[in-house]
């Protein structure tokens, strides 16, 4: 069967856009990064205990947060050191609602000019709530499901779950949220549900559907039976080409990994480049500073503390392992792909190793 060519585009002009990035990357962005979205870790607590947290939720040492004043103050900073205007601040947890002074920070972030989404598991988003968050200014939110009933509350360890996530999201539909998007991480047990989680979250009437692999981090590590077989990973890539737009709901890959030139454009509308660092920072709960919430907390990858330093000056002059080819070794070396790839997603780098966790070479692409 023929596959679809969703991007319209030949390999040689792809090839071409990638060179093309590749060099702005090097020659512009490295060398002047653009805060372009800020993460806030307002809280590492959570109702559920997924199986694949990356962060740990629930397991990690919750001391020393970021009170409200501290956060305001953060808000009150990043608002003077930089033009709001082109940042988007995106609010996650652990579970944001959990944060008792929630609506109390994103009004005050509001008030100052910021566009904040968020990211959440859904199952705290009744009704009220959800004309309170489109008040706060909410314009974008992703909403956790992995999976139909069983799976889902298996996998998030969380039973009853489901139903309260689907309320949820119906819930922020009805009250006009501008841009409401279902976040479905696929792994072992679950994949075998794409067609029919295809057709019940058109159902929900979402306007995408934003779907993503289980990736080797966080807990995930210790649950190697879920992680996807090569045969799994070709299926997962060419549903998502096959269904991206066959409805009004649109499939979408997430922004992790290089996926070969076949693949790259096809199955999400941007080429690949890890963010991290460049264009993305985040503050986590305690104020620690760093890439992507995903990477490992490790001490040499955390920047700064918003207690003691200024993020424009750590923005501005920290981040080099970010910013530069220290990933450029062992069998990422000689790879003819480095180029385009730059060592794939920083939190899927093992520090220790120093190889990739996960590179989709020799799976999607040869």
């Amino acid at each position: 069967m023929k596959k679809k060519n969703n991007s319209g585009l030949s390999k040689e002009i792809k090839k071409t856009h990638m060179r093309q990035l590749a060099k702005y990357r090097e020659e512009t962005l490295r060398p002047n990064p653009e805060l372009r979205s800020l993460f806030l870790e307002i809280t590492p607590f959570c109702n559920e205990h997924c199986l694949h947290c990356g962060s740990r939720c629930g397991d990690i040492d919750v001391s020393n947060m970021l009170s409200v004043d501290e956060i305001k103050e953060t808000l009150l900073q990043v608002k003077k050191d930089f033009d709001s205007s082109k940042m988007r601040l995106c609010i996650t947890g652990g579970e944001p609602l959990l944060r008792p002074e929630f609506f109390e920070i994103m009004e005050f972030a509001q008030n100052l000019g910021f566009t904040w989404g968020m990211t959440s598991n859904g199952t705290l988003i009744d009704k009220e709530t959800a004309r309170r968050l489109r008040k706060a200014g909410l314009r974008t939110v992703s909403i956790s499901v992995d999976g139909l009933k069983e799976n889902h509350e298996w996998f998030r360890q969380s039973p009853g779950c489901y139903e309260k996530t689907i309320e949820g999201i119906k819930n922020l539909i009805e009250v006009g949220i501008s841009h409401v998007q279902i976040t479905t991480v696929i792994y072992h047990k679950n994949i075998d549900e794409l067609d029919k989680m295809y057709e019940e979250f058109k159902k929900v009437g979402v306007r995408s559907w934003r779907v993503i692999n289980i990736e080797p981090i966080g807990r995930a590590k210790e649950n190697a039976d879920l992680m996807l077989s090569k045969e799994e990973y070709l299926r997962l890539f060419e549903f998502i080409r096959d269904k991206r737009f066959e409805d009004k709901m649109e499939v979408t890959y997430g922004c992790s990994h290089y996926l070969g030139v076949e693949t790259e454009r096809e199955v999400r509308k941007w080429y690949f480049l890890c963010n991290a660092g460049v264009y993305t920072a985040s503050i986590m709960y305690n104020g620690d500073i760093g890439g992507c919430l995903d990477i490992e907390r490790r001490p040499e990858l955390i920047q700064g503390n918003v207690r003691t330093d200024n993020l424009k000056e750590v923005w501005e002059n920290k981040f080099v392992n970010f910013r530069n080819d220290f990933r450029k070794t062992g069998k990422c070396a000689d790879c003819k792909d480095y180029e385009f790839c730059a060592g794939d997603s920083f939190h899927t780098w093992n520090f220790d190793t120093m190889e990739p966790n996960l590179c989709l070479k020799g799976i999607l692409f040869k």
